[in-house]
């Protein structure tokens, strides 16, 4: 690994340790020459298939693009950063086990959804609002509503609630 500070060859880690989901490896590196300092990451790379667009356009996977969305999504939300990470890797795990060389953008967009809702209901409900382009008001209100009546106890307990209670909650 050539130093970024004066481009010698020789460089030696001095510290190496997992990121996330164990699918990375930080890398801690000292040049031999000038003792600077820097951080790499490793991860494996994968073959992920090609996603076609709702327009039947095709191109390639961006991770880049699914964390925009997430981070969008979960701005200004109490979510951790690191399970932010987790869920993107969770997608990335569906998308290679799919096996298919080409996957539909709306089925990534579901998963997206999945992930969100086990985040943050607010997060949640900002992709979908985006994502499934509501109609009509009442049709973003029966998904808040549905979003409220299926998550389960442990998850209702750490997150805000979406709409006012009525006091006759559990």
């Amino acid at each position: 690994m050539r130093c970024p500070f004066c481009n010698h060859i020789d460089t030696s880690v001095i510290d190496s340790r997992d990121v996330g989901e164990g699918d990375k490896i930080r890398r801690r590196r000292e040049c031999n020459n000038c003792k600077g300092r820097f951080t790499t990451y490793e991860s494996v790379e994968l073959n992920l298939p090609r996603i076609i667009k709702s327009d039947n356009r095709r191109e390639a996977f961006d991770e880049a693009k699914l964390r925009s969305g997430i981070l969008r999504a979960v701005e200004k939300c109490p979510v951790e950063m690191e399970r932010v990470e987790t869920a993107i890797s969770n997608i990335k795990n569906n998308l290679q086990a799919h096996g298919d060389r080409e996957v539909k953008s709306i089925k990534i967009g579901n998963w997206v959804m999945e992930e969100l809702k086990e985040l943050d209901k607010v997060a949640y409900v900002r992709f979908a609002s985006v994502y499934r382009s509501f109609e009509d008001v009442r049709s973003f209100l029966e998904e808040i509503e549905k979003l409220e009546h299926e998550l389960p106890p442990e998850l209702k307990r750490n997150q805000l609630d979406l709409l006012e209670s009525d006091g006759d909650e559990n």
